[in-house]
């Protein structure tokens, strides 16, 4: 059966889409959080916004900042660190860089349909293997596949582990909710992929959304231990800010009949509000609903044979700082 990233799809017609996309020139491209339920302390993101039309996207409000709407703007205004690379280069070889995984797609997706294009993502990654730096993937896209040659040998010195973002099995609702992504058997395939290279790859199921895709949950874990994958986790639907009016116009244009029903469950998961933003429940909610969904995830991993507890950490003792650019060495 015919399979892509969900760009040129060769059996649905995609939404009309006409994007613009400038550089953002940086002064210096890794954010940091001390965070206690995020598992990193160092994160890039290569673009601000994102074509994938995710509608439950928490990242929507980020384009504030640069004066611009979180609902089209944030689709088709878009923007790449063309010098990532090189800002990336100068900061990790600073005498006091201390040496901690560097997360790419944090908020927007590194894979993104122009990374074909800007090849900001694969020039991190080809700085990452010069100076032997982890690094961890999170994304929707088939695209990924094509830094296979750069992510296996990451892999092999375990200095690399991707994730892929799998919200639904049903291609009807992956088209409604994300409908510029590559589709379930797409990011399946990507999930095979990078198994069968020896990259530790595992499965995120995100956003579960109650009432909406949530029953899918033993599903999607079946099929992504079936597909390769180490490990697979979820997080539940977040609506910070804007967001929360985008999603609920959203769901009463594709779900009218489930509006309530889908509320009443969110302010049940969330203390009653919209959005909990409190460390150790924004990922997982709280009450009985959260605790099932615990519980669910537990037994279904169980029943594929999936491990648990996490990953042993990558390896942070194999750095070496990088040579600046244009290869000029430093005098003491």
């Amino acid at each position: 059966m015919a399979e892509d990233d969900g760009w040129g799809i060769l059996d649905e017609p995609l939404p009309p889409l006409e994007t613009t996309v400038l550089p953002e020139p940086a002064r210096s491209v890794i954010t940091r959080n001390d965070s206690p339920d995020i598992p990193f302390e160092q994160s890039i993101n290569p673009y601000r916004g994102c074509e994938h039309g995710c509608v439950y996207c928490f990242a929507r409000p980020a384009h504030a900042y640069v004066n611009l709407s979180p609902g089209l703007d944030f689709e088709t205004r878009l923007f790449f660190k063309q010098d990532a690379a090189a800002r990336l280069r100068e900061e990790i070889a600073r005498p006091r860089y201390r040496c901690s995984p560097i997360a790419l797609g944090t908020n927007t997706d590194p894979y993104q349909p122009i990374e074909r294009r800007y090849r900001v993502t694969r020039g991190i990654l080809e700085l990452m293997l010069e100076c032997d730096h982890p690094v961890s993937i999170v994304t929707k896209s088939a695209l990924v596949l094509r830094d296979l040659d750069l992510l296996a040998e990451l892999a092999r010195r375990n200095l690399a582990r991707v994730f892929l973002s799998v919200t639904t099995l049903d291609d009807d609702l992956k088209r409604r909710m994300e409908p510029r992504t590559a589709s379930p058997r797409a990011r399946l395939a990507a999930v095979r992929g990078l198994a069968r290279a020896g990259v530790p790859v595992g499965v995120m199921y995100a956003p579960v959304i109650p009432a909406i895709n949530d029953h899918e949950l033993e599903a999607v874990v079946e099929a992504a231990a079936q597909a390769g994958a180490g490990s697979v986790d979820y997080i539940l639907l977040r609506l910070p800010r804007e967001v929360r009016d985008l999603f609920y116009e959203w769901l009463g244009t594709h779900f009218p009949d489930r509006v309530e029903r889908v509320r009443t469950r969110i302010h049940e998961l969330r203390g009653g509000r919209d959005n909990d933003p409190r460390f150790g429940s924004r990922m997982r909610g709280s009450g009985p609903w959260a605790e099932l969904l615990r519980a669910r995830l537990a037994t279904a991993r169980r029943r594929a044979g999936l491990p648990e507890g996490h990953w042993p950490p990558l390896d942070t003792s194999r750095f070496r700082a990088p040579q600046p650019a244009g290869g000029q060495l430093a005098l003491w």
